[in-house]
């Protein structure tokens, strides 16, 4: 029950980051700007993780500049990206390319995926190219591709984590190293925009992302792995896209399209096919002591 419990809140909180981006910078940031919406995240997230870290007596560690740039990476783009698409079709791109990232990744260092894995795929990047294809209902190129690269970089970031012993420590110590780039980035926008825009909503939103959503967020999720098997967790992640879409048209009043509908189930189903294949029990024969 515990296990199930923090799984839960862990992917409400997964959920929870689309619809506060989305709602902090819809109608192209009035609330407040893309770059200022990331900075005040991972730095709110990193001082949320840091007292997280200083309660369990614990100390910076395992985290690096690279996959801090890939958290910085997919944090930029996340925020970009929601001032120009919905949170249900952001979410599905995200989730759907972080997938596909991940799975990419396992093809070039020499897995061989069965049949099943590889149906699933392509029924998985079916359903990415029926969201963006040109069509009256598509969203706009820029957002797709700047959701995309986030999804590809938080992909790099959770490959390069697999097996840190100090998940949290990691976390925190990459949140860290993460806040310089979005205050450069910061700088960069108000150089090339002006003064950055912050309304006080707009600066909560972006603290209950970055410290809610994100830092208790990911340590609960953390708390809860040790206790999933990697398909189970895997699985259980194929929510988070329902959720965000679900609050978007719930609470923001988004539109759940037929496109959304189609290509959403397309992925999902897709994806589950391909990790079907990864939790088939094998014949008796092969689990026949010896």
């Amino acid at each position: 029950m515990r296990t199930a419990l923090l799984t839960v809140l862990a992917l409400g909180g997964f959920a929870a980051n689309s619809l506060l981006c989305r709602a902090a910078l819809a109608g192209g940031g009035r609330l407040i700007d893309a770059a200022s919406f990331t900075s005040v995240r991972l730095l709110s997230g990193a001082l949320v993780l840091g007292v997280l870290l200083r309660l369990r007596a614990g100390r910076y560690q395992g985290g690096s500049w690279g996959s801090a740039l890939a958290l910085f990476t997919y944090a930029a783009g996340f925020s970009l990206a929601y001032v120009r698409i919905p949170a249900g079709v952001g979410a599905l791109l995200l989730f759907g390319c972080v997938q596909t990232t991940m799975l990419g990744t396992g093809l070039v260092r020499g897995e061989r995926p069965k049949p099943l894995e590889w149906a699933g795929l392509l029924l998985a990047l079916g359903g990415l190219m029926g969201l963006t294809a040109p069509g009256a209902t598509a969203p706009d190129f820029t957002g797709a591709a700047l959701m995309a690269g986030a999804g590809v970089a938080w992909g790099v970031y959770s490959l390069r984590g697999r097996g840190s012993t100090h998940p949290l420590a990691a976390t925190a110590h990459n949140f860290l190293l993460s806040v310089p780039m979005a205050l450069v980035l910061s700088g960069v926008s108000a150089g090339m925009q002006g003064t950055p825009h912050i309304m006080m909503r707009g600066a909560v939103l972006a603290v209950a992302s970055g410290a809610l959503a994100s830092g208790v967020g990911y340590s609960l999720w953390y708390a809860a792995l040790p206790h999933l098997t990697a398909t189970r967790a895997a699985i259980v992640q194929l929510s988070v896209p329902v959720l965000a879409a679900t609050g978007g048209v719930l609470l923001l009043g988004e539109q759940l399209t037929p496109r959304l509908l189609g290509a959403g189930t397309a992925l999902l189903c897709g994806v589950l096919l391909a990790l079907a294949s990864r939790w088939r029990k094998p014949p008796a024969a092969s689990r026949e002591p010896r």
